[in-house]
């Protein structure tokens, strides 16, 4: 070993070592019997034996120190000579059986001695030895980048443990965050996996600046070469229909912003009372909103002064309403009849009621809708199990009669709760009347879309072809036959699954942000969490956060806490038991959820030269990895710090180049500054009028500009 070392251990903490190199090291270099080996360069490796294992420490910090010696008569003294002086953070161990493990678990001793890391410990770091087949749980095999340090080595990441427990790539705008994400994934369909390609992918990308569409599926002129493998699938502004009756309570609450005082209340019964009355008419039920109307009689008849208020024209239509209902195991004659009878023995106002038929008619009333209660508890249909239910209901229903209905069961003649909801119904109005609301939440849907549920998430998750039928004119339907008619590098080849998706959310109006991605997330997860035990993981799906700060951030933006929030947490809680994994790109760690990035155990670090974010990220890791952090500020466009379970050892790499790289180049001033461009860019008319419809202008002549 004496012909290796290199310099002797000074001293150990638990994850830090320093080094005092050989004297007669004269330069940077150290010959061997295979190769000159480098020494004391940042980011090398050096190689601290330990009986049969051998440390691996990654330089850190290098520096020379220049010593002064005395004569032994103290009155000489000689020229100063230079000690070097290393310190490196130990990241793992090689056993002796070749295997390289991740953390140390034996330390060195004082002058321990210190050796140059050779090619064989090289390949047994960087896991560069060919294998017959790969393990797919334990082995570090698709390449993401190449190492700086040592440029014939390539950065093996495990894709399971990476996919598998969560990762964030977070950095500074303009770092390379987008052609990282890119390059991974792209990386992830090249690979040979055992002589098979992927083909059972379900990756959803959450596009808020537009930008991927161009990485996975090219140009015209280059499409992306994995085009046909890939089938990607690009939602675009027309095709992202999110429907509102999937919305829960706590989507409704968070957008519409009841007060929790009398608003929340009456919101939550319309929409009871909406939802009930579509359940009901499947079911051939009593609606809920015509039990409420029911009930209103009864208690009209208990107070004469009341009993006025009966509107003829309302009992007509309820009657009719209850005798054409088919019923199983109940006869609802007797109790249509009951309240036809009311609207009989209402005399003419001023005169004496019929207090002994109105008591029988009452009672009559009250012993059929207990008969009727009895037999619905028993088939679990109550409305107000509903309301969580992602069932369709018309929306200026539930504006219009639901919320009259709701207000009427609480009113009384004194107190004011029609007043004080006039604001709730004002706001859902405004919500309604705006496009940009409406249209992607399907407002203003007047018919029910058949098997809705079942087609928005194939629609999301790449697997439309599996319950597209051709004559179907929904809005899911519609966009995926206008995607199969594209041509070229757009066109979405039949009967093969989507094995991304692309939402471009570039377009949506920040009031809607949160509300989409939140519930997007959430039928995802509740979808796979319906899947039979023994299919559980067997569905597992990726969903890429791009810009993750704007729709999970730390801080609430107002009084209640973001729902998108509160989704991503779950996911990021319980998601790896389901198959889902989160992997989220953010420019401003500190602004994000700090339950979603605590529960990533892989991170991708670009260039962080904001102060806070810098500490949030050492926060965020092993404290042996605080030294490789402090290069964040200086590492260059497509570098990064790579650590956590996805990958060997903590590393820098050089991230491989995208192709096609993501739509998120840095402009480029001067040369368009200096260009000369056509008279009629940019087409004003044509981005304005595109503008005002709510749509991105689509350039007739490619090449403009």
């Amino acid at each position: 070993m004496d012909e290796k070392s290199i310099g002797r251990v000074l001293a150990v903490d638990s994850f830090r070592v320093s080094i005092k190199l050989d004297e007669d090291l004269k330069s940077l270099y150290k010959s061997g019997y295979e190769d000159i080996y480098e020494v004391a360069r940042i980011n090398s490796y050096v190689i601290i034996p330990i009986g049969p294992d051998k440390i691996v420490a990654m330089v850190t910090r290098v520096r020379a120190i220049d010593e002064t010696e005395l004569g032994s008569d103290k009155e000489a003294i000689f020229l100063t000579k230079s000690a070097r002086y290393l310190v490196a953070t130990m990241i793992g161990t090689i056993r002796d059986d070749g295997k390289y493990l991740q953390g140390v678990y034996n330390y060195p001793i004082l002058d321990n001695p210190v050796c140059y890391v050779t090619k064989k410990d090289l390949d047994n770091i960087f896991d560069q030895k060919p294998k017959d087949a790969i393990d797919f749980s334990e082995d570090y095999y698709l390449p993401v980048g190449t190492s700086p340090a040592f440029t014939d080595y390539r950065i093996k990441i495990n894709p399971d443990k990476f996919f598998g427990k969560h990762a964030a790539i977070l950095g500074n705008t303009g770092s390379g965050k987008s052609c990282t994400v890119a390059s991974i994934l792209q990386s992830l369909f090249d690979f040979d996996y055992n002589g098979n390609k992927i083909k059972n992918a379900h990756i959803v990308i959450f596009d808020t600046n537009g930008e991927y569409k161009a990485a996975f599926q090219g140009t015209e002129v280059t499409p992306y070469k994995n085009l046909a493998l890939v089938n990607p699938y690009h939602i675009d502004k027309d095709g992202l229909k999110v429907p509102f009756w999937f919305m829960n309570y706590s989507d409704l609450d968070y957008l519409f912003e009841p007060t929790s005082g009398t608003q929340s209340p009456i919101l939550k019964r319309a929409v009871s009372l909406a939802k009930g009355n579509k359940v009901a008419i499947k079911h051939n039920e009593i609606s809920p909103q015509i039990l409420s109307y029911i009930d209103s009689l009864v208690r009209f008849c208990d107070n004469i002064d009341d009993y006025w208020k009966i509107d003829s024209y309302d009992i007509d239509t309820n009657v009719k309403h209850i005798r054409s209902l088919k019923i199983d195991n109940f006869d609802q004659s007797q109790m249509a009849d009951a309240i036809a009878k009311l609207q009989a023995i209402k005399p003419a106002k001023f005169k004496v009621v019929n207090l002994s038929e109105l008591t029988a008619s009452k009672e009559i009333i009250q012993t059929e809708i207990q008969k009727y209660h009895s037999l619905q508890t028993k088939s679990k249909s109550a409305e107000d199990q509903n309301i969580d239910l992602p069932v369709w209901y018309d929306f200026e229903d539930l504006l219009n009669s639901c919320f009259d209905r709701a207000i009427a069961e609480q009113e009384s003649s004194s107190n004011r709760i029609r007043e004080f909801v006039s604001t709730l119904r004002l706001r859902l109005q405004s919500y309604l009347n705006d496009e940009r609301i409406s249209n992607p939440l399907l407002l203003t849907e007047k018919f029910e879309i058949d098997k809705s549920l079942a087609k928005f998430i194939a629609f999301i998750l790449g697997d439309f072809c599996k319950v597209y039928e051709e004559d179907h004119a929904d809005k899911f339907s519609s966009h995926y036959k206008k995607q199969l008619k594209n041509n070229g590098h757009e066109k979405v080849i039949p009967d093969l699954i989507s094995q991304l998706t692309i939402i471009d959310m570039s377009l949506l109006p920040s009031e809607i942000l949160e509300t989409i991605t939140g519930l997007v997330g959430r039928l995802i997860l509740e979808f796979v969490s319906r899947f039979p035990e023994v299919d559980r993981g067997k569905f597992p799906v990726c969903l890429v956060l791009e810009e993750a700060q704007n729709y999970i951030p730390e801080k609430n933006r107002g009084d209640k806490e973001s729902i998108a929030k509160k989704v991503f947490e779950r996911i990021a809680r319980e998601g790896r038991k389901y198959g889902i994994s989160l992997l989220i790109s953010s420019q401003r760690p500190s602004e994000l959820s700090k339950t979603v990035l605590s529960q990533c155990n892989s991170f991708i670090i670009h260039r962080l030269q904001n102060p806070e974010d810098q500490k949030y990220v050492r926060q965020l890791v092993s404290a042996a990895n605080e030294d490789i952090l402090q290069q964040l500020p200086i590492l260059p466009q497509q570098h990064v710090v790579i650590m956590g379970d996805a990958v060997r050892t903590p590393v820098q790499a050089r991230i491989n180049t995208a192709n096609p790289r993501p739509n998120s180049n840095n402009p480029e001033f001067i040369k368009n500054w200096t260009a000369n461009k056509p008279s009629n860019f940019p087409d004003y008319h044509g981005i304005a009028e595109a503008w005002e419809k709510g749509n991105k202008y689509v350039s007739t002549d490619e090449n403009a500009g």
